[in-house]
């Protein structure tokens, strides 16, 4: 198991928080050498499955997921959507949580990320380039792109 978190506030409101974070295709702006492509119609609901595609030129895999919580926050209340990762090479969760805090909101991203070919050993390796990577993609997406 390979399970990193990631904390963050921000001076938005939790429903444009969340909004943010859950527009799929956006985050192929912020993965280097990623596409993201949504074959279920929106809007997003459980059921809702997407794909980030990692490629360098021929060379790449698929990395399907699968939205099975979807709670937007409403209010006072929080909002939580957990994926399921259901691809061949990467396997795991994600949880994105988005609470009303203040003027803004504060977001946690937790991820269990695992790589079906690379040993146990390499988990905090792994875990510390998912911090980073995905860290810097909810950064990018609460600041609202590039």
């Amino acid at each position: 198991m390979t399970a990193f978190r990631i904390e963050r506030t921000t001076p938005l409101a939790a429903e444009e928080a969340w909004r943010r974070l859950t527009d799929w295709p956006a985050h192929a702006d912020q993965v280097p050498l990623t596409t993201i492509s949504v074959p279920t119609p929106g809007p997003t609901r459980v059921g809702t499955v997407f794909v980030a595609r990692s490629a360098v030129g021929a060379v790449g895999f698929d990395d399907p997921m699968e939205v099975v919580l979807w709670e937007p926050p409403a209010g006072d209340a929080p909002g939580r959507c957990r994926l399921e990762k259901r691809g061949t090479a990467v396997l795991g969760w994600a949880e994105i949580h988005v609470r009303a805090r203040g003027g803004g909101s504060s977001v946690t991203w937790e991820e269990d990320l695992r790589l079906r070919l690379l040993p146990g050993a390499f988990g905090p390796l792994t875990a510390r380039a998912g911090r980073r990577v995905f860290g810097r993609a909810v950064d990018r997406l609460l600041r609202g792109g590039a």
